[in-house]
């Protein structure tokens, strides 16, 4: 039961491909390569977003002269 010989993992790759085709394949290693790509640059671009100098400020809009606005942070019902 040691490992598998080169005639076995090629007999496994006819099966594979036989089962799904090469172009179903290709697509799924096209978007496997394209999430692993997004994975690094999330992790990234995740490490550098910690630094409080390079984190987004958050900006406050200006209030509505409506009466009929209402500020939820403001009022509660009571």
């Amino acid at each position: 039961m040691g490992s598998f010989s080169i005639w076995h993992w090629l007999i496994v790759l006819v099966v594979v491909i036989a089962i799904f085709g090469t172009k179903k394949l290709r697509n799924v290693g096209t978007d496997l390569g394209a999430a692993v790509k997004g994975f690094k640059d999330g992790i990234k671009d995740g490490g550098a977003a910690e630094d409080p100098a390079a984190a987004p400020q958050q900006v406050t809009a200006n209030k509505a002269k409506d009466p009929n606005t209402v500020d939820v942070e403001a009022k509660t019902k009571s």
